[in-house]
């Protein structure tokens, strides 16, 4: 049989509902694992079981496991090692939970290994496990997972310890950061009290994380993020005097420096939006949108919200356990929901869902341009017009 279509079968075995207790299928898969000595035979039946239990957390380990884990984690092929580890935790194991804890603690481990370490754990939601993202902050070589990956924890040290390393993170890391800050009501409120000192710059809130700090509905959040950040602009009057204004600073300043202008989109865009095959995947790839009619680019940036397909509109999901989450949901079936943010992909167990609901905007936040100096806004404008892509300011490479 093609590998690739049994591989598929495994996933469809795992993710249909079995109709009695007897038909759970792993332990024939596992059982099927030992019939053949051929890496890419076990590489395809572990991918279809590894594809059919994503979402899933602390699975019965199936009859048998145990003994083919062993034998297979001997395997001169890598993928089918990392597969091994990967559903050994999925199935419990303490064992796989303890090597790959220490993977991730050890600087001297390939980055890789290392990634693919946080990865697994911050999907087994393993206990304990915010503890050592929070040491590993010090750490360059995986702190920006272990700041996306705080998010997924609520105790209450996590604020103190990623304000406490703030300054000293990168623009990337500070996103990191701060998207998993605005992530929880009870994280968010440490930030704004770090805005207040000015320990963190009120400019660092970009309008999509007051956005996010809006969805939690809490009045002493609102009155803080009015108080420190503004109001965000809603009415269509308002909408259209902005593009008026920004129009004509546009015409009557000077024109902008593209080469400029690349380095204001790779700090406010690009993390969201691709350009000349660089950015995001989040929002949609503009390279070949209508960049050269000024009225459009500010239609777009200043009132996002006027047309929005619905693959771009943002859902509202809050799990069980208070995180707020908006994203846009690729995917989504009886086992996990797929929801991409501003700065990852996340897949959230059902069973860890308490509500999902779309909701009425883009994922393309409104007032960025408010946040941008007049030089700034030019400069971004003759990068967006330009038919071909501009190297990066020295400063910036």
């Amino acid at each position: 049989m093609n590998l690739r279509i049994l591989s598929l079968l495994c996933f469809a075995c795992l993710v249909l509902p079995a109709r009695a207790q007897d038909d759970d299928p792993l332990p024939a898969l596992v059982q099927v694992l030992g019939t053949s000595d051929d890496p890419q035979f076990h590489v395809d039946i572990l991918k279809g079981m590894s594809d059919g239990l994503k979402g899933r957390r602390r699975v019965t380990m199936p009859a048998g496991w145990e003994e083919i884990a062993a034998k297979l984690a001997k395997s001169q092929n890598a993928q089918v090692r990392e597969l091994v580890q990967s559903l050994s935790v999925t199935f419990g194991s303490a064992s796989a939970l303890a090597a790959l804890k220490q993977t991730l603690a050890d600087p001297k481990a390939e980055p890789k290994a290392r990634q693919a370490a946080l990865d697994v754990l911050l999907a087994a939601r393993e206990t304990g496990l915010a503890e050592l993202l929070r040491s590993l902050l010090q750490d360059p070589g995986v702190r920006a997972g272990a700041l996306r990956g705080l998010a997924g924890f609520e105790e209450e040290k996590t604020p103190s310890a990623i304000l406490g390393v703030y300054t000293s993170l990168s623009a990337s890391e500070k996103k990191d950061a701060l998207n998993t800050l605005v992530s929880r009501a009870v994280f968010a409120k440490p930030l704004l009290a770090a805005v207040g000192n000015k320990t963190v710059p009120a400019k660092d809130l970009t309008a999509d994380l007051v956005r996010q700090l809006r969805q939690f509905k809490d009045a002493e959040l609102n009155a803080l993020v009015t108080q420190l950040w503004g109001a965000v602009r809603d009415s269509d009057a308002e909408k259209l005097a902005d593009i008026a204004r920004f129009k004509k600073l546009v015409v009557t300043r000077p024109p902008g420096e593209g080469r400029k202008g690349r380095a204001v989109f790779a700090r406010v865009c690009q993390q969201c939006h691709t350009l000349f095959e660089v950015g995001g995947k989040v929002g949609p790839d503009i390279t070949g949108s209508n960049r050269g009619d000024l009225d459009y680019i500010l239609q777009n940036i200043v009132d996002p919200n006027a047309v929005i397909p619905n693959e771009y509109q943002t859902w509202n999901l809050e799990t069980k356990d208070d995180r707020s989450i908006t994203g846009i949901v690729k995917e989504q079936n009886d086992n996990a929901v797929t929801i991409v943010t501003a700065n990852e992909t996340l897949v959230i167990p059902r069973a860890e869902v308490a509500s999902l609901q779309r909701g009425q905007l883009s994922m393309m936040p409104e007032g960025l341009l408010q946040a941008l100096s007049e030089e700034e806004i030019c400069h971004l404008i003759a990068y967006l017009k330009q038919p071909a892509q501009v190297p990066l300011p020295e400063a910036a490479q």
